[in-house]
């Protein structure tokens, strides 16, 4: 097993279930407090996530979500009154790194090219259509784009797929007690 540190900011409740159960994971009703009038947009796109990470067959089954962490004690913001920053020691297996740009585009309902040429003929689609990756993923009008945009976002995990940041975050299905070394409150 290779440590890898990680952190993570999460509500102070967390660090509450954590110390009482030894383990916390994410339900879709924290993600439902936590982005309320976007949680429809949002839930769609944790549902895929959720669905196709490349590690889901270690999905302990009473697991909705994965937990973000950030790779870098500096990418995680500090702490308001009701927040808790926790350093983690995490086995890199249990880690899924993920692309922050790519991961925006999913969340933006937008297409991810495989290249320029590829973006070029999405785009040419689009135009055609009359429409955007977001009102055809949104509707039920426009399926066969629906599906070409959902179906793109596959490469999320597939790093031959560049995008102009190079800036990963990583996901793991649940934190235990055990793994946290510090917390900053």
């Amino acid at each position: 097993m290779t440590a890898r540190k990680v952190w993570t900011k999460q509500h102070k409740n967390v660090l509450k279930v954590l110390e009482e159960t030894g383990r916390y994971t994410v339900k879709k009703e924290y993600i439902c407090l936590d982005m309320k009038e976007q949680k429809d947009l949002i839930l769609t796109a944790y549902d895929w996530l959720s669905q196709h990470m490349p590690n889901k067959s270690a999905k302990p089954k009473d697991v909705q979500y994965p937990v973000w962490v950030s790779l870098t004690e500096d990418a995680v913001m500090m702490p308001d009154e009701n927040e808790v920053v926790l350093e983690l020691s995490v086995d890199e297996s249990l880690i899924t790194l993920i692309n922050v740009t790519k991961w925006g585009m999913i969340l933006n309902y937008s297409y991810i090219p495989r290249n320029e040429k590829d973006a070029a003929a999405h785009q040419e689609l689009l135009s055609l259509y009359g429409t955007s990756d977001a009102q055809a993923v949104m509707t039920p009008f426009y399926p066969e784009i629906r599906r070409e945009v959902m179906e793109s976002w596959s490469r999320l995990f597939d790093d031959s797929v560049l995008s102009e940041n190079s800036c990963y975050y990583g996901l793991i299905w649940e934190m235990r007690k055990e793994w946290i070394t510090t917390i900053r409150q």
